[in-house]
């Protein structure tokens, strides 16, 4: 008997991939990849572009609102986009349009100049997140298996190497419009070739290899209404993108307050939780696959809930490291899991739920870091690590939610 299995509310029976669906997904490992590298690029030159343009820190963190303001909106417009158009023309045109907007900053002298280009890089941002991982799903239905946490472990490689690249340029003083308009190039390259192999979501890839709709009771039959369970995914998404962005941004002052440690010792915690994020997502289809997307959040969530009371309540710097591991750890693959759930609760409008989720997953990531801002004014940094530990503890009981809609054997 051949076994069949549900990704989020679609059921197929795996095969061999074809060898347009290999090629599809090597494709989209470039795409991720690519992301990646040129936001990493980004980051790394904000303290010049800041030097450039002649501006405060206060001035920064209000344009970077501007960042993110486009990137919500680019994300609520490429759902609709995607379905219409296919996430395959999406990809390709926003990833392009990306990789060109990379040379707004860097070309910036003003605020106000600085301002506008920070809102088209988000805006394009923000819809190749959302198109890419649409694609990301519409392949993995037709792959047979998860495969959908590994596209994520390749944007966290490349955004490593972004980093380093845009550390040597820095080091070795290239003016920041040669080093960012190169990125840029390699970019549009890395684009052009990856759209040769990249998934129509409406064609047949091959035989074996198609899925049967079953959106369930709970789907999301129409593009234009926004369902119980995309609104339980969203918050899903939103709890652990928030708990995600606390680790980014307050990780190392946590271990330098906490444990009065130097600079470079208090570094090791995000390094720590970066690197166990990479390793946990290039695992996470594995384990889905074996033991299904419900224990991979549940667990991986009681794992980070375990790992955040080690944060919590140690007072050694070894044990306080190990908590951060484990916590990025535990968070690495339930994200992947919410976006497959939710781009599979609906044939015609997979992009239209992915971007409603992962919008509502955006504003939990950029508000998290302000939510431990403000408490830390009335209690201790560590003592505001306790969102992100009860963030963790209540997605592992609301793991459910992710339970493919139909399972037949």
């Amino acid at each position: 008997m051949k076994h069949q299995v549900a990704l989020g509310s679609v059921v197929h029976t795996p095969a061999q991939p074809t060898l347009g669906l290999r090629r599809a997904r090597g494709a989209l490992f470039g795409v991720f990849g690519i992301n990646g590298f040129l936001f990493a690029i980004w980051v790394v030159h904000i303290p010049t572009i800041e030097r450039r343009t002649d501006i405060t820190h206060a001035t920064l963190g209000s344009l970077l609102l501007l960042l993110a303001a486009g990137a919500i909106l680019g994300m609520q417009a490429s759902g609709p986009l995607s379905d219409r158009f296919g996430s395959n023309r999406l990809v390709t045109i926003s990833g392009a349009l990306m990789a060109c907007a990379l040379l707004g900053p860097a070309l910036s002298t003003s605020p106000a100049a600085l301002g506008a280009a920070l809102f088209v890089l988000g805006a394009l941002n923000g819809s190749l997140d959302v198109s890419m991982n649409s694609q990301a799903v519409a392949v993995e239905r037709f792959y047979g298996r998860p495969i959908l946490s590994a596209f994520h472990a390749l944007f966290s490689v490349g955004g490593v190497i972004g980093a380093l690249v845009g550390a040597a340029t820095l080091t070795a003083e290239v003016p920041i419009v040669v080093s960012m308009g190169s990125a840029a190039v390699v970019g549009l390259l890395g684009i052009g070739v990856c759209r040769l192999f990249l998934l129509d979501p409406s064609a047949d890839p091959g035989p074996g290899s198609g899925p049967v709709s079953d959106a369930g009771p709970l789907s999301s039959g129409a593009r234009g209404r926004l369902s119980p369970r995309v609104l339980a995914l969203g918050g899903l998404a939103f709890a652990l993108l928030l708990s995600e962005g606390v680790a980014n941004d307050w990780s190392t002052l946590q271990v330098a307050e906490h444990l009065q440690t130097g600079d470079g010792a208090a570094a090791l915690a995000f390094g720590f939780f970066a690197a166990m994020m990479t390793v946990g997502r290039f695992c996470a289809d594995r384990v889905s696959e074996r033991f299904g997307p419900v224990a991979v959040v549940r667990y991986g969530n009681v794992i980070a809930a375990a790992g955040m009371s080690m944060v919590l309540f140690s007072n050694w710097l070894p044990l306080t490291l190990a908590g951060w591991a484990a916590f990025g750890l535990g968070l690495s693959g339930s994200i992947p899991q919410i976006f497959t759930s939710a781009g599979n609760l609906s044939a015609g409008a997979s992009g239209t739920n992915m971007s409603r989720v992962v919008g509502m997953g955006y504003v939990g990531f950029l508000a998290g870091p302000a939510v431990i801002g403000w408490i830390s004014h009335f209690a201790t940094l560590t003592t505001a690590m306790a969102v992100p530990l009860v963030l963790t503890l209540a997605a592992a009981a609301g793991a459910g939610i992710v339970r493919p809609s139909r399972t037949q054997c």
